[in-house]
């Protein structure tokens, strides 16, 4: 198995556990004399078989993630723990232009009310956020195509 679809079937397995669980809370209180549709204790031994079967997948994607590199010689590990990294740094960088550059309708003020500027050069900071939006999809590419082409560490 190649550790794309290992991947694949891991968030298949908690798209399943989560549809389980919401079926078993569901059904674990009815109304006096009525029958619930599912017995919540068959749908929780359902979800206890697939928790031992995603624990063993995880464990795999693990070990796979710490054995495989990419071509120039970061681990899968350490490249997604990058990949994370250039996200939250986009994400903070976009967010700081959005304060300091909010959208045009809050800007309709008169001549009486204080006016707002920015602090921060919003263009390079625009510029700084493409740059690592840009640096995210070029690594996750490459992620994604180690991901197809190594096999899973069983």
């Amino acid at each position: 198995m190649k550790l794309a679809e290992a991947l694949l079937e891991r968030k298949s397995i908690k798209e399943q556990i989560a549809a389980l669980r919401e079926r078993a809370f569901k059904d674990a209180w009815v109304q006096e004399g009525d029958l619930p549709a599912e017995r919540p204790e068959d749908l929780m031994a359902e979800i206890e078989k697939l928790t031992r079967r995603l624990e063993t997948l995880v464990v795999a994607i693990n070990r796979t993630n710490l054995q495989a590199r990419l071509p120039d010689g970061l681990t899968l590990m350490e490249a997604i723990v990058h990949r994370d990294m250039l996200k939250l740094r986009q994400k903070l960088v976009t967010d700081l232009v959005d304060a300091a550059a909010p959208d045009r309708d809050s800007w309709r003020i008169t001549r009486s009310e204080v006016k707002f500027q920015p602090t921060i050069d919003v263009a390079r900071w625009r510029r700084e956020a493409d740059a690592l939006a840009k640096a995210y999809r070029e690594l996750d590419t490459a992620i994604q195509a180690v991901n197809w082409t190594t096999e899973l560490n069983e």
